[in-house]
């Protein structure tokens, strides 16, 4: 089974940046893509980026369009999520997931780190 733990959340001031990364452990490394995710308090949780496997293709959500920017290391089965002019509504918990060859969907998911935007 594959495992995927994130890091570099914490806290950050409004126009700050942060880099997460979010690296693979275990068996079976074949993606269709891997991606963010994020959760604010209340809310439900929605897709950030992701980044194709196979040719690096990269889509975003609107609201981190010309911010965020997702880059892979395919031998390091590690990708990242670099966080630039961070807003305080950036602040979530954010999730790496892992698109898996045979799966649906998203069907790893890492256990989180939370970013917090100070205003």
């Amino acid at each position: 089974q594959v495992q995927l733990s994130e890091s570099g959340g914490g806290l950050v001031q409004a126009g700050g940046s942060l880099r997460l990364s979010c690296a693979a452990s275990g068996r079976n490394f074949f993606y269709h893509a891997m991606g963010w995710f994020r959760q604010a308090p209340g809310k439900e949780r929605e897709f950030v980026a992701s980044i194709r496997w196979s040719n690096g293709d990269r889509y975003y959500a609107d609201s981190v369009k010309g911010r965020f920017t997702i880059s892979r290391d395919r031998a390091g089965n590690t990708v990242y999520l670099q966080m630039d002019s961070l807003k305080p509504e950036d602040t979530a918990v954010y999730y790496c997931a892992a698109h898996q060859i045979g799966a649906t969907e998203y069907n790893r998911w890492g256990q989180g780190t939370q970013v917090t935007v100070s205003a």
